[in-house]
């Protein structure tokens, strides 16, 4: 329960902790940033790290001057690119054996709803997913699961991780920075997580009304 609520304390006050990171580790703040969302993206068990609320509350340091917009830019985006690539080869390895159960730490709800998400949008998916949470860990390993071609899946995973940056990054950047977001920075990270969490609501409800049809 104590991580947790570090881990929560951590996403509702980005904007505290970014500046204490970037006051203490300078230039290593870039690499902490690309692990943070290579692991968010690339590994199944931590889809409960922040995504969205991090690339946004980067931006607006950014547009403060105290990281390099292009820096961040392209460094995460290689992160997002490639997590989502480890991703989709470890289901490719893993492959039926991920539904059977036997893997205690995969959360087999979340696979079938990513399984759901897949087969209504097909291959865009892999693009679509990066702007929901959970969804965004567990769709290239799913595409991974199902053999989708390499070649369409690095298009498709290249186009919407640079998407997702660019998006939330430039956000913060230009957006971050008004005194209505930073006197209710919180209240801003909350609503990004919230829009974010939307489509797996809507989802969710689509199932279960497909369910009782």
């Amino acid at each position: 329960m104590e991580l947790v609520g570090t881990l929560i304390d951590f996403i509702l006050h980005l904007d505290k902790h970014l500046a204490e990171i970037i006051a203490t580790y300078g230039l290593w703040t870039y690499a902490l940033l690309f692990l943070i969302v290579f692991f968010e993206t690339g590994v199944v068990v931590t889809p409960f790290l922040p995504g969205d609320s991090l690339l946004f509350a980067a931006g607006a340091f950014a547009g403060l001057g105290a990281l390099n917009p292009w820096v961040l830019f392209l460094s995460l985006s290689i992160a997002a690119i490639a997590g989502d690539t480890v991703n989709y080869g470890v289901g490719r390895f893993i492959g039926p054996r991920a539904f059977g159960g036997n893997i205690r730490w995969l959360r087999q709800d979340h696979l079938h709803r990513t399984e759901r998400f897949y087969e209504r949008h097909g291959g865009k998916t892999i693009a679509l997913a990066r702007f929901v949470p959970i969804i965004r860990t567990f769709a290239p390993f799913v595409a991974g699961i199902g053999h989708m071609s390499y070649p369409r899946f690095l298009a498709y995973n290249v186009g919407g991780g640079v998407a997702w940056v660019a998006l939330f990054v430039l956000g913060g950047f230009y957006f971050g920075n008004l005194p209505v977001v930073k006197a209710n920075f919180s209240l801003v990270v909350m609503g990004i997580i919230i829009v974010s969490v939307i489509p797996i609501g809507v989802e969710v409800l689509r199932a279960r009304r497909d369910t009782a049809a």
